[in-house]
């Protein structure tokens, strides 16, 4: 086993914190490939040789570090490359590590569910197990023929492979993250258009630091609601200009939802998600010489250090503030 994913038990008080714990991975090895909001794949090999230590073992030092130097906690999975550690992942708990030996890749992932395997999507499950084919075992017993019938010869040959333990995938060191997301679910179906608006002015205001502590901007956002009959409603806007401004990113959400024209509907949960995202210092501002927004700006530089001395939960808007 020599590839850990780990996920951090991050609050929404405390997404900034994922360079802090990238830089805590990077300690072991300089293999480490982010995957935001909230984890990550750390190829091990060099360390266990270094450090003379199972990746197991050093996985047990990573949460206690992680523990002792930042208060949170993680879920860990290990296996010999990154498609049996993202998926043990799933099944591991807090304070513990979901291991995949070596040659038990295919029998770990045989009785899962397809939808298990990174990459599988909720339109390929649903033809898959529209013709028997729910499992990863039984994904892995079909002929190629047959897949390549459903779901196309690249994406089946690839799925098959997959589902029979095969891993062509590797650990990307400094990979750029495409999108990062926010969500906020509700504790009852919430049908308050005001309520809609608080929860995505905080979603907002998340993404705009998050992409702001990594120095990136998104060029596209989407929003998702979900719905108490478990059905969802997806749209997705191109920004003007790509951002990391967390006001541009809340009228953004607005237009998005105020675009969908809600009648009363029961809500279950409201996310957004921030896409195309790409270098800061790459990034082109249209100046406006207005000073309402040049204010806007130096205020949120100004927040944003509070937050980087005292916490992510120093400043926030006022409406959140209740």
């Amino acid at each position: 086993m020599t590839v850990l994913c780990v996920r951090f038990q991050l609050s929404s008080t405390h997404e900034s914190a994922l360079p802090a714990l990238l830089g805590l991975l990077e300690e072991f090895t300089p293999v480490v490939e982010a995957l935001p909001p909230d984890g990550a794949l750390a190829d091990l090999r060099g360390a266990e040789r270094y450090f003379g230590r199972t990746a197991v073992e050093l996985a047990s030092v990573i949460r206690v570090r992680a523990l002792a130097l930042h208060g949170v906690d993680c879920v860990i999975g290990a296996g010999p490359g990154p498609l049996a550690a993202r998926t043990a992942v799933r099944d591991a708990r807090p304070g513990t590590t979901c291991a995949v030996p070596e040659g038990r890749v295919r029998e770990f992932l045989a009785g899962k569910p397809v939808t298990a395997l990174p990459g599988v999507g909720t339109a390929t499950a649903r033809t898959l197990c529209e013709y028997g084919l729910d499992t990863l075992g039984l994904v892995a017993a079909a002929p190629l023929s047959t897949l390549q019938r459903l779901i196309g010869a690249k994406a089946g040959r690839e799925l098959r492979e997959k589902a029979n333990g095969v891993d062509r995938g590797r650990v990307a060191p400094g990979a750029v993250a495409r999108s990062t997301a926010a969500e906020r679910p509700f504790g009852r179906d919430e049908l308050d258009p005001g309520r809609h608006r608080r929860a995505l002015l905080s979603a907002a205001e998340e993404l705009g630091v998050r992409l702001r502590v990594v120095e990136k901007v998104c060029g596209a956002l989407t929003l998702t609601v979900r719905y108490a009959d478990r059905s969802s409603t997806t749209r997705s806007r191109t920004l003007g200009e790509p951002t990391a401004h967390s006001a541009d990113l809340t009228r953004a959400a607005y237009g998005l939802y105020e675009a969908l024209g809600l009648q009363r509907a029961r809500v279950r949960a409201l996310a957004l998600r921030a896409e195309a995202l790409g270098p800061a210092e790459q990034a082109s501002h249209q100046l406006t010489f207005d000073p309402v927004d040049d204010k806007a700006r130096r205020i949120e530089e100004v927040a944003d250090r509070l937050r980087a001395r005292f916490g992510p939960g120093a400043v926030k808007p006022g409406t959140l503030a209740a």
